[in-house]
């Protein structure tokens, strides 16, 4: 996990370099990357429900702990975005960092098996091949997810008591959970713990 810290921060830093030398029409930015666009239908304290726009994103499956899970598909799309690539093309670095799990999939050590994914910038021409085989793009649709944002560290039991508290927000707002939790973080291990921007989300109908 310490190692995923590291690997995140030294992105962030980097990406900032190569944000510089790439154009990227922005529709929804934070902290100058670029994010998923999407507008806010109801907001309630910490929930949103919020209407995403389709957007490319480049992911990959990785089995273990959520933990382990993330640091580990992490280093394999950053690596894609540095240069790991049949061109050598470096990618402007975007937020959040989403992971959430495939559903009905383990490992042969009976592991659960974890989507992590980086949006792909909104640039023009065609995406560089990934040296990695095990990184495939997939283009979203439009989604109504119930999103609950907050700070801190997520790690432990943290993220799973926002995870509670926001399924008892949906089933009092009337709306229907269609799918896994999704988990989005957008800070880099060096951001202080009470200004982190972390969510956890739900796909709703």
């Amino acid at each position: 996990m310490h190692r995923f810290y590291i690997l995140f921060h030294s992105v962030l830093m980097a990406a900032m370099l190569v944000g510089a030398m790439t154009t990227v029409s922005k529709a929804e930015t934070y902290n100058g990357y670029e994010a998923p666009d999407y507008r806010v239908v109801k907001q309630d304290g910490p929930f949103e429900l919020r209407v995403y726009a389709p957007h490319l994103v480049a992911e990959v499956q990785v089995g273990g702990s959520r933990t382990d899970a993330i640091g580990t598909g992490f280093g394999v799309l950053a690596k894609y975005i540095f240069g790991g690539n049949e061109t050598g093309e470096k990618i402007a670095m975007t937020v959040p960092v989403s992971q959430r799990p495939v559903e009905g999939a383990t490992t042969g050590n009976s592991d659960e098996v974890w989507a992590v994914r980086f949006m792909m910038p909104d640039q023009s021409g065609p995406l560089p091949t990934p040296e990695n085989e095990a990184i495939r793009f997939v283009r979203t649709k439009t989604e109504q997810l119930a999103v609950m944002e907050f700070s801190g560290l997520w790690r432990g039991g943290a993220i799973d008591e926002k995870e509670t508290e926001l399924r008892n927000w949906i089933v009092n707002s009337g709306l229907t959970v269609e799918g896994p939790a999704q988990y989005f973080f957008y800070d880099g291990p060096m951001t202080l713990p009470w200004n982190r921007r972390n969510e956890v989300a739900f796909v709703v109908k």
